[in-house]
């Protein structure tokens, strides 16, 4: 009878805990998931890099604007969202650009990082629509949705972009290390020695060149609101 009893006790204490491990908690907003880490917000985007080591996967949390994503890393990842199985496995690499359009509720979802590498891509959310899309373009646009136009320059060493115009505010962002030279359109020019991972939010209008002074290929991307 006293083993029965204690077995009991034991059953008892130990269940309530288990029960609560199975839980996840609620979804919140994208900025305070713990994996997601602000670098910069303004009135128009909130820039955050999201970082996660093989084998962890986020919390669920909430996209509620248009957003965009910037792959800086090379690993192997999934996504999904609460009550549905985990998707199939996606390639990330440096340089891979996403763009998403928020139609209806806001989107949530988590992502298990599979590895090998570390997951760590560029995340923006443009907090507002244009209520008149620019009919000026850059350049080839690589991707966009209705908040913004993505722009991918890969750049030979030696060699420039086309000199192209930003009519509106616009983040650009180093995919890796090269020295790059910006040309003005009156031939002013400076360089700069960046880093992989490095950006910069520009909000007034900018017409230049992108060169790669380097001795390996480089990749700069800008995201310029539409």
């Amino acid at each position: 009878m006293k083993s029965l009893f204690f077995l009991a006790l034991m059953l008892l204490s130990v269940s309530p805990f288990a029960a609560q491990k199975s839980v996840d908690p609620a979804p919140g907003p994208v900025e305070k998931e713990p994996h997601h880490h602000t670098v910069l917000k303004n009135d128009s985007v909130l820039v955050m890099i999201a970082t996660v080591q093989p084998g962890e996967e986020t919390l669920y949390h909430v996209h509620s604007y248009d957003r965009a994503s910037v792959g800086l890393s090379t690993t192997n990842f999934t996504q999904q969202k609460p009550d549905e199985p985990e998707g199939p496995a996606t390639p990330l690499k440096p340089g891979s650009i996403s763009a998403s359009t928020l139609n209806g509720p806001p989107f949530i979802h988590r992502v298990h990082n599979l590895g090998p590498g570390v997951f760590e891509v560029l995340d923006v959310e443009f907090l507002q629509r244009p209520q008149q899309p620019s009919g000026s373009l850059a350049g080839p646009v690589a991707a966009e949705n209705p908040s913004a136009r993505i722009y991918s320059w890969t750049l030979a060493p030696g060699a420039s972009s086309p000199m192209h115009t930003h009519n509106r505010p616009y983040l650009i962002v180093a995919i890796n290390k090269i020295p790059l030279k910006m040309t003005a359109q009156d031939g002013q020019s400076s360089s700069h020695e960046i880093q992989a991972g490095d950006f910069h939010w520009m909000d007034s209008k900018v017409t230049h060149s992108l060169t790669n002074e380097g001795t390996t290929e480089g990749q700069i991307v800008e995201l310029e609101l539409k």
